[in-house]
């Protein structure tokens, strides 16, 4: 299973060549799979699961419906967040030059692959055959 989501995740960076890495975790801030360089992905996985609470509350709190993702600019780049399932989420680091439009297209693809990747592998193996 992480050999598929590391997959995934390389696939995201080679179509997006301004991504500075990327990491998938779970919603409590635990981390599954993560292709980082210079960033250390535990520490990421954990601040993704902070952020990721306080949004759900803010979309929540202001009628915008369940949290979907979310973008922050920051000097250096973008940090961006997107579900991936009920459990997971996807969490990229982008330089500044990218094309945050893309980002996004090329981000949210990549989310539904993970989430029925992890999906799958939550089904018992019976019921994938079906």
């Amino acid at each position: 299973m992480e050999t598929e989501l590391l997959a995934e995740l390389r696939a995201l960076r080679h179509r997006m060549p301004h991504l500075a890495g990327g990491l998938v975790a779970s919603v409590d801030g635990l981390l599954v799979a993560h292709d980082t360089h210079g960033t250390e992905p535990s520490g990421l996985a954990a601040m993704t699961a902070a952020s990721l609470g306080l949004a759900q509350r803010l979309a929540d709190s202001t009628g915008q419906g369940e949290f979907r993702e979310s973008l922050v600019r920051g000097e250096h780049g973008y940090v961006a967040i997107y579900t991936a399932g009920g459990s997971c989420v996807l969490t990229l680091l982008a330089h500044p030059e990218a094309n945050v439009g893309r980002l996004h297209l090329e981000a949210r693809r990549s989310a539904r692959r993970i989430a029925a990747l992890l999906n799958d592998a939550l089904l018992p193996k019976d019921a994938r055959e079906l």
